[in-house]
C-alpha cells in the first residue's frame, strides 16, 4: 500500500498519473483536446496528480497574462479541486539532481522545471502525461504518455 498527500490509501497496482503543464493548460482551453478529455473521464480522480512545479508554472503564466484574475480563478476553482497536488520533495530533488547531472554530461540539458516535474513522476512511480514526449524521451527511466 502507498499513501499520497491528499488521497486515500491506494493499491500499488493502480497506475498513477502526473500531468505535465501542457496537458493541464489544454484542459482549461476553450476547446480542449477531445482524446485527452476522453482519457481523463476513464481515470479515477485519486489517480490524477499534478506537481507543485506545475502550479508554479500556471501561476506564473496567469500573472504574465492580461487576465490574471480569470486564470487564477480557473486554477483555484476548476483545476486544484480536480487533482491531487504532489510536492517536489527531497526524494524528487535527489532524482532531479542526478538526472540533471547525467543530461548535462551528455550535452542534452533540460529546463529545470521540466526536470523537477519528471523527477517527481520518477520518485513517485507515476507515469508522466505530456504532449512533449520527444522532449522528455532523453530521460530513460521516465514513463511518459501523450494523451493530447
Amino acid at each position: 500500500m502507498k499513501t499520497c498527500a491528499k488521497c486515500e490509501t491506494i493499491q500499488e497496482h493502480e497506475p498513477m498519473f502526473l500531468f505535465d503543464t501542457d496537458v493541464i493548460t489544454n484542459v482549461l482551453k476553450k476547446r480542449p483536446s477531445r482524446p485527452l478529455l476522453q482519457r481523463l473521464a476513464l481515470v479515477p480522480r485519486k489517480q490524477q496528480h499534478i506537481s507543485t512545479v506545475t502550479v508554479t508554472e500556471i501561476v506564473y503564466g496567469a500573472m504574465k497574462s492580461t487576465r490574471p484574475a480569470y486564470h487564477l480563478e480557473n486554477l483555484e476553482k476548476i483545476l486544484l479541486p480536480s487533482v491531487d497536488v504532489v510536492g517536489f520533495d527531497a526524494k524528487a530533488a535527489y532524482v532531479c539532481g542526478r538526472i540533471r547531472a547525467e543530461l548535462g554530461r551528455k550535452g542534452r540539458p533540460l529546463d529545470l522545471a521540466d526536470l523537477q516535474i519528471a523527477a517527481t513522476a520518477i520518485a513517485e512511480n507515476f507515469t508522466l502525461i505530456t504532449g512533449n514526449i520527444r522532449h522528455f524521451s532523453r530521460i530513460e527511466e521516465l514513463r511518459a504518455e501523450n494523451w493530447l
